[in-house]
């Protein structure tokens, strides 16, 4: 064999062997496919079933003016559900394996723009944005939560799977009717109105449990229970010596109309 066929010989092996290992290094790896009960980093994974998920984005009346922050997006089917209704939402998720199938997940279903995912920390990670918060964690993480979510703006939906917030009751609560992980909750995280505050008449002095409002209405001298106190959100009603008031908390300032004998007029409060 010539010098050049033996080095033409040697080349076209190097070339195949270099295919082969090309070929090799682009071939498909299998793709991830989570467990149910996997461990994660703060509970098990269970994926919420689709119509709990439908069901909890109703009850949130998720709408495409909404930013939703799913905590703990596991496959990323909640974010991308309210993508789907025109949301944008971002999934938080420790597990970087299932960051990597949410993001396949939503690019499939074309929604890759409204529906984004993080690796992060749940209770490192800034919620202020959030107009709709959804979680499906166990109680204790719901409580260690609970500061920071009482922290947002007021009128914030908070959505959960099965799991509560200790003693801060649901606003509503919907069952399906299944075997497993069928109840969600809805919250709306109230103003903050506890304290003193100055009325035309004189005092209106408030107590805060979450949503419920107590108090008393302090007017020449007289001193009116308050009662039906409620916030939803920055609206707080309450009635008190015979008369309903209703009114918008703006920090310091509320400000709304009250009604008695069938008459209606303003009334405003500062603190």
């Amino acid at each position: 064999m010539s010098v050049w066929r033996y080095a033409s010989r040697c080349l076209s092996i190097l070339m195949l062997s270099a295919s082969a290992v090309c070929a090799f290094a682009q071939a498909p790896s299998a793709e991830y496919t989570p467990e149910v009960g996997q461990s994660g980093k703060d509970v098990v994974w269970v994926p919420s079933p689709q119509e709990l998920v439908d069901k909890m984005l109703d009850m949130a009346k998720v709408t495409p003016k909404d930013y939703v922050i799913d905590l703990g997006s596991g496959d990323g089917r909640t974010v991308i559900t309210a993508a789907k209704r025109g949301a944008r939402a971002l999934g938080i998720e420790f597990n970087p394996d299932m960051v990597a199938l949410s993001r396949r997940n939503a690019a499939k279903a074309g929604l890759s723009d409204k529906a984004t995912f993080v690796e992060a920390d749940i209770f490192r990670s800034d919620l202020s944005p959030a107009t709709v918060i959804t979680l499906f964690l166990l109680t204790d993480l719901n409580l260690k939560l609970r500061p920071t979510i009482l922290a947002l703006k007021p009128g914030t939906r908070i959505v959960s799977n099965t799991f509560r917030m200790g003693d801060w009751e649901p606003d509503e609560t919907a069952e399906l009717g299944c075997d497993t992980y069928c109840t969600a909750y809805l919250w709306i995280v109230p103003a903050r109105v506890e304290g003193r505050w100055k009325i035309a008449q004189g005092e209106l002095v408030l107590k805060q449990a979450f949503q419920k409002v107590s108090g008393t209405l302090n007017s020449r001298n007289v001193a009116a229970p308050i009662s039906r106190g409620n916030l939803s959100g920055d609206q707080i009603r309450f009635v008190a010596a015979g008369a309903e008031y209703r009114g918008r908390v703006n920090g310091n300032m509320i400000a709304g109309t009250v009604k008695s004998a069938g008459k209606s007029a303003d009334w405003k409060a500062t603190r």
